[in-house]
């Protein structure tokens, strides 16, 4: 265990720059030749796979007026048309094929098409118990109050950990109240990135700064529970749920809390958000908002498009986004 504050961490930034891409669905499976069902993987193993996942998804965006197929895909990364198909079932449930078709801008646009109008009015409408929630990860939350938001975390123990993911690895920090913060500590180079990743202490960097006056402890003894239950779907259950603390301004918070209730498998817009919150002309703070988002996947900040259809950016890498978003269609499968 082991204690830190600002001071003693370098400063970083992380690039929100990459071209435009779109979200994954999960299509009919239908691919000749299809690696039999996989064996269920480790996080770990999910996590080192997540590195040629990427690649590969790279590989699709920056080819995507040809549209490739999966050999080609497969050429690119190192691997086998099979070793391909298995890699692609084994991470996401899906075939190459399924998250070829979906990588499209007008994919991006039906989506938004058949959710945007409707999922934040029809989602809490049914709260968490509809049919279309079977999917989620099942979150409760609850907000600091603006005065503790306003000291910096002053007086507040946060503990952190580094844990392996679907998406490379995580940080996580938690307090004694839920899950406060969670990101990604990638030292290499994304795919659509300019700089190379934050690493691990960048990316506790970029938390401390959030909470400058919070006293951070390393516990990955603490933290492992909530990372377990946020990307492990067996987990995914409404007896258990997952415990989350916002911290943020009252907008920002505000702005989180109607993420939280975008389902899997949907999309909506910075608009979509700004005027279900009572802010119709606060778009573009909305997006603000959502790129301060501490908890992410948890908090689907992944889930807002563009009105093009466009990812437009993420805090963590366009490429992750997009990755989130099939890894998400595979469940829905």
């Amino acid at each position: 265990m082991s204690r830190l504050s600002l001071s003693s961490l370098s400063q970083s930034s992380l690039s929100l720059s990459g071209p435009p891409a779109t979200p994954l669905r999960a299509a009919s499976g239908d691919e000749a030749g299809a690696a039999a069902a996989p064996t269920p993987a480790s996080m770990s193993e999910r996590c080192a796979d997540y590195d040629r996942v990427r690649r590969a998804i790279a590989f699709l965006s920056s080819q995507r007026l040809r549209q490739p197929g999966v050999e080609e895909v497969a050429a690119a990364v190192g691997l086998s048309s099979a070793r391909l198909t298995g890699l692609f079932r084994r991470w996401a449930g899906l075939t190459p094929k399924d998250f070829l078709q979906a990588i499209t801008l007008d994919h991006a646009r039906r989506l938004l098409r058949e959710s945007d109008a409707s999922v934040l009015d029809a989602a809490l409408e049914v709260g968490f118990s509809g049919p279309g929630r079977l999917h989620d990860l099942f979150v409760v939350h609850e907000a600091m109050s603006p005065g503790e938001y306003k000291a910096g975390g002053a007086g507040l123990t946060l503990r952190y950990g580094f844990h392996p993911s679907p998406f490379g690895e995580a940080l996580a920090v938690v307090t004694d109240r839920g899950l406060a913060a969670l990101g990604w500590a990638d030292a290499e180079r994304a795919p659509d990135q300019a700089k190379p990743g934050p690493g691990r202490e960048g990316a506790l960097a970029d938390m401390v700064r959030r909470w400058p006056n919070a006293v951070f402890v390393e516990d990955a003894a603490a933290t492992a529970p909530s990372v377990a239950r946020a990307f492990d779907p067996a987990l995914w259950r409404p007896q258990t749920p997952l415990r989350v603390v916002l911290i943020g301004a009252d907008f920002e918070v505000r702005v989180w809390e109607t993420l939280l209730t975008i389902p899997v498998g949907a999309a909506t817009t910075y608009g979509a958000v700004a005027r279900r919150i009572g802010k119709p002309k606060a778009a573009r703070a909305v997006g603000a908002a959502v790129g301060r988002n501490p908890i992410s996947f948890v908090v689907p900040c992944h889930r807002v498009l563009g009105s093009s259809g466009a990812l437009t950016g993420y805090h963590w890498g366009v490429t992750r986004k997009q990755a989130i978003l099939g890894w998400e269609a595979g469940r829905l499968g």
